[in-house]
């Protein structure tokens, strides 16, 4: 299992980012091991449209099987779905928080988006 978190910062201790699609980046962590790769995001912070499915996409090719977000639209929920990939929002506090709490099974998975598109907050 790889866990992609998305994060406002390069290292377990990093706030996730609530935002799915634009995050600055995703951390890719390893649960047994707790090793992770850092996947830049940077080029969907400022995109117009298409950034949770850029986004998708992107943790798609790293191999990630869940994603831990706050929250998720529907292009991207769509995307990471058919890519096979479980979706989980609510995370908040740091990535390793994160990732402690989706194991514990105090985050679950969704069944669909939590927010509309374009949501930039």
């Amino acid at each position: 299992m790889k866990i992609a978190v998305s994060v406002n910062g390069r290292d377990l201790d990093a706030p996730v980012d609530p935002r799915f699609g634009r995050a600055s980046c995703f951390l890719v962590v390893d649960p047994e091991t707790m090793r992770f790769e850092v996947v830049e995001n940077s080029q969907n912070l400022g995109a117009s449209q298409g950034a949770g499915i850029q986004a998708a996409a992107s943790v798609a090719r790293e191999g990630a099987t869940v994603v831990l977000t706050g929250y998720c639209g529907p292009k991207a929920f769509q995307t990471l779905r058919s890519a096979g990939i479980q979706v989980v929002v609510g995370a908040d506090g740091s990535a390793r928080e994160a990732v402690r709490k989706f194991l514990e099974g105090s985050l679950q998975r969704t069944q669909g988006p939590n927010v509309q598109g374009h949501w930039t907050q």
